[in-house]
């Protein structure tokens, strides 16, 4: 049976958007993001981040510190009853590194599309929460509803949302906003 999941972008939906943060010292949460996530979780949710990580493809952090800094993120998490069950990251930059053309980088959909393959996530009931047009575009390339938060860049981004897109103030207020749907 296909499991339902939330899609979080990372930076400046989950945690404060800081330019290229790959150290737990400089992660700061959004207020109610913990609390977003368990309630997630107890709702029966697959809670899975996708992240572009163009710092890597810049050289300023490797894989290794991206991975190392979910291990921390998790570790914080456990003892508050949140957890993520997922991370996927494009560590790709189509002006650095390889200059390779890929799928993972949104507003491609490929790091939703694995992780569905993955996890047998059943997309159609399934959401994406971020704050900028590529977490909407990505979100609907790969068949989920898309909820753009005001955090981050999200506010910048309002003025150029397709109607019919959810827009909220935080990853609380997305999460509220799942679980009314689900009533």
């Amino acid at each position: 049976m296909s499991r339902r999941a939330v899609f979080l972008d990372r930076d400046g939906t989950i945690n404060v958007e800081k330019s290229y943060l790959y150290r737990l010292e400089d992660w700061e949460w959004i207020p109610g993001a913990i609390d977003a996530i368990r309630n997630l979780n107890r709702a029966g949710y697959l809670v899975i981040v996708v992240t572009n990580q163009a710092g890597i493809a810049r050289g300023m952090y490797g894989e290794e510190d991206v991975r190392r800094l979910h291990e921390q993120i998790d570790a914080e998490l456990a003892p508050l009853g949140a957890r993520i069950d997922a991370y996927y990251y494009c560590p790709h930059h189509p002006d650095f590194g390889a200059r390779i053309a890929c799928s993972c980088r949104k507003p491609s959909p490929g790091m939703i599309l694995q992780a569905s393959r993955d996890w047998d996530i059943d997309l159609s009931h399934s959401y994406i929460v971020g704050d900028k047009l590529a977490d909407v575009e990505a979100g609907l390339a790969a068949g989920v509803t898309p909820i753009l938060v005001a955090t981050g860049y999200g506010a910048e981004s309002r003025s150029a949302l397709a109607s019919g897109v959810h827009w909220v103030t935080d990853v609380g207020a997305a999460a509220r906003l799942i679980m009314e749907a689900d009533d």
